[in-house]
């Protein structure tokens, strides 16, 4: 019944009766609310001009500047001469109820506003023969007002204006004022108003604009990670499909190198052929999904440290003095390791060639007991060429790298100002052949 008459409405009385629930919610809903001014943060840029040793003080630069009214609004009150109408401890009461809303800003704003409104008629009460927008009435009304607004949201201070106009216009000409004054206010609190409403939608834009910033910025990352291990995953197909194969043809042809073997045996056979080729089969499955639509498999095979020297060449024909370094015993490392270790130096010596034009950068490949160690280091940029921004997307994909080996890696500026990247992938040592397992070709 009642969704019935509301859509039989005309949008005036919709409108109006939008406009009534809003005065409702901002200057009758709650106003006791108790609500505190906070504190500035140290942070804050106005306190930040603050000196250092009085810095913490600053943070209540805003109770201060609201106190500070307070009291010029009592000094107006006995200052501006009401010596005609009322003495002196006339003018200290006149002086305490303007100030009184002021103060009562700082706790309960909304009910502030309606004290403002009761107070100038009591001020001019007082004072007897006087208008209610008296000097110390007008200032205290206006910068209630003004904190009000700064405080609540903009709506808040259009229906304060309206409000105050219907006061000032439907008091006697005659009696409490003219409308005159009536329009002076109206006029000073419109630019007041208009101010505080502007800087305050404007922050607000800038707190959205930021808060957008920071979900785009997490977003980004995420999706960065995603492609960095769909990078990864995509290059370790190739690896893993290569053991998977080799596994099925052993499997196949175990067999046969076995003169008359046991029906158990190549049962047992049969099922691991049947299980890697099966095994092959999902993993290229998985490769589709995470295959973009653009995707070409690599007519190669994926690169592996034997292949280190073609690399620094290809970079010092671009431009980037390299100097390669290896230690320990050479050996062979899991497909897994080589590749992930090639592509690490490969994007740290790109990031040199990117950021630090005209730098020189060492490579050095540690073979150790317990696994690999990284190191490339790069000179500060040189010359006048401008270095490239990049898409900061490389470290990502290194520390992916090694994290999805178990290993540890580090990029940090060098004291030099240049920059350098370590890593280090574990590898477990390989089990001593023995006289009795003979490899199977």
């Amino acid at each position: 019944m009642y969704v019935t008459e509301t859509k039989h409405r005309s949008p005036e009385l919709r409108l109006a009766i939008g406009a009534l629930g809003g005065l409702r919610q901002d200057l009758f809903h709650k106003p006791f609310d108790y609500r505190p001014l906070p504190r500035l943060s140290l942070d804050n840029a106005v306190v930040r001009k603050f000196p250092q040793r009085v810095r913490e003080y600053g943070t209540w630069a805003p109770h201060a500047v609201v106190a500070g009214f307070a009291l010029l609004t009592m000094m107006v009150a006995a200052t501006t001469g009401y010596s005609d109408f009322a003495g002196d401890s006339t003018l200290l009461m006149v002086g305490l109820v303007s100030a009184a809303p002021i103060v009562m800003t700082l706790f309960r704003p909304v009910l502030a506003w309606w004290f403002s409104v009761a107070a100038t008629l009591m001020a001019g009460g007082l004072v007897g023969g006087s208008d209610p927008w008296s000097e110390s009435a007008f200032l205290s009304h206006l910068v209630v007002m003004v904190v009000v607004a700064a405080r609540t949201r903009p709506r808040t201070a259009g229906w304060m204006w309206i409000l105050t106009a219907a006061l000032g216009f439907m008091l006697p000409s005659d009696g409490y004022g003219s409308w005159n004054e009536t329009g002076v206010m109206l006029f000073v609190s419109a630019f007041a108003l208009l101010a505080v409403t502007a800087i305050q939608i404007r922050h607000q834009a800038k707190e959205e604009v930021t808060a957008q910033q920071s979900v785009t910025a997490v977003e980004r990352d995420k999706r960065t990670l995603l492609e960095e291990r769909t990078t990864i995953a995509r290059e370790l197909h190739d690896v893993v499909a290569h053991h998977m194969s080799v596994v099925a043809i052993q499997a196949e042809a175990a067999p046969y190198r076995v003169e008359n073997p046991p029906p158990e045996l190549e049962k047992a056979f049969i099922t691991i052929r049947e299980n890697a080729v099966a095994a092959l089969t999902e993993l290229r499955r998985v490769l589709g999904v995470v295959r973009a639509e653009d995707y070409q498999a690599p007519d190669a095979p994926q690169p592996t440290l034997a292949e280190l020297d073609g690399l620094v060449d290809n970079v010092r024909e671009a431009g980037l003095t390299v100097e390669k370094t290896i230690t320990g015993a050479v050996r062979e490392l899991p497909q897994g390791v080589e590749l992930s270790a090639y592509r690490i130096i490969q994007e740290a010596l790109s990031n040199a060639l990117r950021h630090a034009p005209g730098a020189s950068a060492k490579v050095e490949v540690s073979y150790v007991l317990g696994g690999l160690g990284l190191r490339i280091v790069n000179t500060p940029a040189r010359g006048l060429v401008k270095p490239s921004p990049g898409a900061g997307h490389g470290l990502t994909g290194m520390r992916e790298r090694v994290t999805m080996l178990n290993g540890e890696m580090t990029a940090e500026s060098t004291q030099e100002g240049g920059y350098e990247v370590a890593a280090f992938i574990p590898v477990a040592p390989a089990a001593p052949a023995t006289a009795e397992q003979e490899p199977v070709v």
